[in-house]
């Protein structure tokens, strides 16, 4: 069989003293590299990609490989381990798993795959992964299928599946193998969320087999892997060590194991209650959570084989269904805003941001000082009107950085190292070498004016001025300034440390170069980034604004607070209308509310009940004073009656909240509303393309990921479907539901936004 793997001397970081090779091919993802102390170390390395991915032709790369290996008897064992930098293999090359057309060709590829590691599993010779930076996905899958693991302790080597978020469920038996290693829950749990391992943990359950500094990975790996030499090689895919398993662990994590994994009533209570609880948070609307509870539930009671055969199936079925269609198109485009710089002439280059300011103290202020300081590793000077304003800006930042050491996801040594970069003042001393300002007040146009006025005469002329407003447009805050062309929105949601998006807003006169900069230093804040231009509302306030008013009008017609949420959550979003409403804020919803009608007119307007609440003093969550009760933590007390609703709202309003409306109105009325305004967003020029129409209401507003945002959303309904829905809407309630021209446009030609 001709060897298509690339064999060459005197290559990757091993120290030891490596013997002359056979000769190399030109082609092929794997660099073996063969040391005088009878280790062979397989690089992996796909040719001209900055990091490794799967590709089709492993399989039968990595066999020739491994038969060359077991051929030559002054091997004795093997380390497999990456070419790469800073990454081990980060799973399957997405364009690859696009590519299939039909099921049979993506269940070709597990098959595949399960094949390839099957036979890394039942090598000749002992195996061992040495592993830095990320093995996710079929990178974790090769890692599980070696005989040992062992990890390097740097910050960037995670372990993990990611493919939940794709709508898929790992392809080559991972998920049965780390059922095999450290039991059913570990690998229910890894599978279903998605969450990355750390090298210290992954340690604690078992899947390392040791942690080291990278400088001796490779050393520490090959004489683990000596170290198997002499033990007969087990094929970790079976339950067969489960009792070897038990006896390192707790007594009492034993007695739960064996009482609800090693016997079959324990195994039907534990995935009964993993399909309840996961129907409750998908809705049904992820098939591959479920398919991910059905391929280790047939692990476990029928074992490894009738597992990979059900899973290569379920893997072909979903790689070509809608949910992972559109989850692939929303990853694809956060990979392409990454390399994005928000302008269209590539000449232009961001400045260089060695420190940055933060003008107001309160969640937002204080949520970007701590994104800038632990995300980008910048110094952060936070202004506020008083000693009282800025503690408590500095005691939020240390509240969500204890919680980080108390999760050990942060050492104390690091936590101290982020601190130390933020500092705080009432008067603008030290804002002068600020190279980008943040400004996080109050909604107040004057305010922002007076505060852009005072950083023009205090800091720099090169100073970029970033306003943080959600609905007042950067051109009225630029008026009468003397640098407009250093003006931009920098639009963060709440709360900052936690929300991804960063919505970058350029104004007529607003220079390229300020904007690279606003969008750079987001990324380095770990934010995906989409820029817009100017307009009242920019876009993800515009958008959320009808969306919301039609939840209102639909609690002015009688329609119960609760049923309204519900509704809109089982259509996919993460929380309902009313809810948001509340962790807004009543007062900052009308206060917007108000901007937005006054520039757009009728179709904007807002049912009075708005301003009702306002009056009546609900702020929501912050007041515990909303559409929900709250107790004095801010918190809905549980088992509250009336799905927690706070019934006395409906006597403010005048309501009587008995009206029935079909639930699909209900979604409808309000999904439509919101999509109708972003096709309006796009046409206008607010958007610079659907794609970050699309990423800017998944990430910045909830949108439900799974139907790829409104852009993808009208494709998939089909454009004159959605503007039927949206006419007959407009006959029922008038200008709110005017089409949008583009949607008209489009409907006309049966066009799509995407090809």
């Amino acid at each position: 069989m001709a060897n298509q793997a690339s064999i060459q001397a005197d290559s990757g970081p091993s120290s030891a003293p490596r013997s002359k090779s056979s000769e190399a091919a030109e082609s092929g993802a794997f660099v073996v590299d063969a040391r005088l102390d009878g280790v062979s170390v397989i690089y992996i390395d796909v040719p001209g990609a900055s990091v490794n991915s799967l590709q089709a032709s492993f399989a039968q790369e990595l066999d020739d490989v491994l038969e060359s290996i077991e051929r030559d008897e002054t091997v004795r064992a093997i380390v497999i381990a990456s070419g790469k930098t800073d990454s081990f293999v980060v799973g399957a090359n997405i364009d690859m798993l696009a590519g299939c057309r039909l099921a049979s060709d993506a269940e070709a590829l597990s098959r595949a795959g399960q094949a390839g590691f099957r036979r890394l599993e039942t090598a000749k010779k002992p195996i061992v992964a040495a592993i830095h930076g990320a093995a996710l996905g079929g990178g974790f899958e090769l890692a599980l299928a070696c005989h040992a693991r062992v990890l390097s302790d740097d910050k960037k080597t995670v372990l993990g599946f990611p493919e939940i978020q794709l709508g898929l469920i790992p392809g080559a038996n991972g998920l049965p193998r780390v059922a095999a290693i450290v039991g059913l829950q570990v690998a229910l749990d890894l599978g279903l969320t998605g969450k990355q391992l750390r090298p210290s943990r992954a340690k604690r359950l078992g899947i390392a087999d040791d942690v080291v500094p990278q400088s001796i990975l490779i050393e520490v790996a090959a004489k683990r892997a000596l170290s198997l030499c002499d033990r007969p090689i087990r094929a970790k895919a079976g339950l067969f060590h489960q009792l070897d398993r038990l006896k390192n662990m707790a007594p009492q994590a034993a007695l739960t194991e064996l009482a609800l994994e090693d016997n079959a009533i324990g195994r039907r209570i534990l995935f009964r209650q993993a399909r309840l609880i996961t129907q409750k948070k998908t809705k049904g609307h992820y098939p591959a959570a479920m398919a991910i509870i059905d391929v280790l539930e047939t692990f476990g009671s029928r074992g490894f084989e009738a597992a990979a055969e059900h899973e290569a199936r379920l893997f072909g079925e979903l790689v070509v269904s809608e949910t992972a269609r559109q989850l692939i198109g929303i990853y694809d485009a956060t990979q392409e805003l990454k390399k994005d710089s928000g302008v269209t002439d590539p000449k232009v280059k961001p400045r260089t941001v060695a420190k940055v300011g933060v003008l107001g103290a309160g969640l937002m202020g204080a949520g970007i000082a701590y994104v800038t300081a632990d995300k980008a590793s910048l110094p952060v000077r936070v202004r506020d009107k008083d000693d009282a304003g800025v503690g408590r800006g500095l005691a939020y930042v240390g509240k969500i950085l204890d919680g980080r050491v108390k999760r050990k996801s942060l050492t104390r040594l690091e936590k101290d190292g982020i601190t130390s970069k933020i500092s705080g003042t009432t008067t603008y001393d030290g804002f002068g070498r600020c190279d980008v300002v943040v400004e996080a007040v109050f909604e107040d146009l004057a305010l922002k004016k007076q505060i852009l006025a005072d950083v023009e005469k205090k800091c720099s002329v090169t100073t970029i001025f970033a306003s943080n407003t959600s609905s007042i447009p950067i051109g009225k805050i630029a008026e009468g300034c003397a640098r407009p062309h250093n003006v931009v929105g920098m639009h963060y949601f709440s709360p900052v440390e936690k929300m991804p998006l960063l919505e970058v807003i350029r104004h007529k006169l607003t220079s390229d170069e300020a904007v690279a900069t606003a969008v750079a230093l987001g990324k380095k804040q770990g934010k995906t980034v989409i820029v817009v231009n100017d307009g009242v509302g920019f876009y993800t306030s515009r958008v959320l604004g009808p969306y919301m008013n039609e939840a209102a009008h639909l609690l002015a017609e009688g329609v119960a607070i609760d049923v309204i949420d519900k509704a809109l959550v089982d259509w996919g979003f993460p929380v309902g209308p009313m809810t948001l409403l509340d962790e807004v804020g009543m007062d900052v919803a009308e206060h917007v509310g108000r901007i937005v009608h006054e520039a757009f007119g009728e179709r904007m307007t807002p049912p009075a009940i708005m301003e009702r609440l306002a009056k009546d003093d609900r702020k929501g969550r912050k007041n515990s004073r909303g559409m929900y009760l709250y107790d004095e933590r801010g918190q809905k007390p549980k088992d509250a009656p009336d799905g927690g609703v706070d019934t006395s709202v409906y006597a403010t309003l005048g309501v009587t909240p008995t009206t029935k409306v079909e639930t699909e109105e209900v979604q409808m009325r309000c999904v439509l509303a919101f999509v109708n305004e972003a096709l309006r967003c796009l046409g206008e020029g607010i958007l610079r393309s659907p794609r970050d129409g699309d990423v800017g209401a998944i990430f910045g507003l909830g949108f439900p990921p799974f139907r790829g945002g409104p852009f993808r959303y009208v494709d998939a309904v089909g454009a004159a479907e959605v503007l039927r829905r949206i006419e007959s809407f407009r006959l029922r309630f008038g200008a709110r539901f005017e089409p949008a021209p583009t949607l008209v446009n489009l409907a006309k030609i049966n066009g799509k936004f995407y090809r």
